[in-house]
């Protein structure tokens, strides 16, 4: 869609119906392979965008878009990413800031080396920071668009054996808040999503993880998940779900939208 203004042009994300509505914006989803990175980058490209999806773990066929290989919990990595985007997009109109990994600390936060910490920090951090940082001048140059940080309920509630990868999150919506609050005046937008309980792969290791501890089967082992995270609607999510607020955050439909959490959790995290 293109929207005039004054004597100024420019292409607009649309908030037509789904099946055009990000025609030709360019979109880059970190994490991007499975979960719900990979929900995102097929609801981007099932509503026309060019996706690009960005994993640390080369893939045979993306799940939309095309894939470039990248470890952006390196300075090096990031950097290299936001250059290929760059070179074969011109830029990017709409970053999701989805990548993560989680260390499992089986002994608490006690015994979480300083490795433990900067692992999680640079994966779940910095990643975001420095990607942010190489791909804002362009944002900034053509007035507009959008940045979302993926974090986690974990950062509300942290769970004893993941505390650096909770601390990491909550730094980011932190950082998103502040991000926002500077580059609003070139026009970008800055939103933090936030997943509860989601069936993802990550989540399906999970259950396989308490399933061999207690010796239950699988089906007793998520029921008793769930009950334990407390879900009000009495399911976890689905990375669908997760996607279709993702794509809601980065269209004009959300317009006035920036600086804020939105949380996907089937009401099982705290308002405070």
């Amino acid at each position: 869609m293109t929207s005039t203004t004054g004597t100024s042009t420019t292409t607009a994300i649309s908030a037509a119906a789904p099946d055009g509505e990000f025609a030709g914006v360019r979109v880059l989803v970190t994490g991007g392979t499975q979960g719900i990175g990979a929900a995102v980058a097929v609801r981007f490209a099932e509503a026309g965008a060019d996706v690009v999806v960005a994993a640390r773990t080369p893939v045979d066929e993306p799940p939309a878009g095309r894939f470039f290989a990248a470890d952006i919990a390196t300075a090096d990595g990031a950097a290299a990413l936001a250059a290929q985007v760059t070179r074969s997009l011109g830029g990017i109109d709409v970053l999701i800031n989805n990548a993560g990994s989680q260390t499992y600390l089986p002994g608490g936060a006690r015994e979480a080396t300083d490795d433990d910490w900067y692992r999680d920090l640079d994966t779940n951090l910095m990643s975001a920071v420095r990607l942010d940082r190489a791909l804002l001048p362009g944002m900034i140059a053509r007035k507009r668009w959008v940045i979302i940080h993926v974090t986690s309920g974990q950062a509300r509630l942290p769970g004893a054996a993941s505390l650096p990868y909770a601390a990491a999150k909550a730094a980011t919506t932190v950082y998103s808040k502040g991000l926002a609050n500077e580059v609003g005046q070139h026009g970008i937008r800055v939103n933090t999503v936030v997943p509860g309980l989601i069936e993802t792969p990550a989540v399906t290791r999970r259950l396989d993880r308490l399933t061999a501890d207690s010796g239950q089967d699988a089906d007793t082992a998520r029921r008793q998940l769930i009950d334990r995270v407390g879900i009000p609607l009495g399911r976890p999510g689905r990375p669908v779900d997760v996607a279709e607020v993702v794509a809601f955050l980065a269209s004009d439909r959300a317009a006035f939208l920036t600086g804020s959490q939105y949380v996907v959790d089937g009401g099982s995290i705290p308002t405070v």
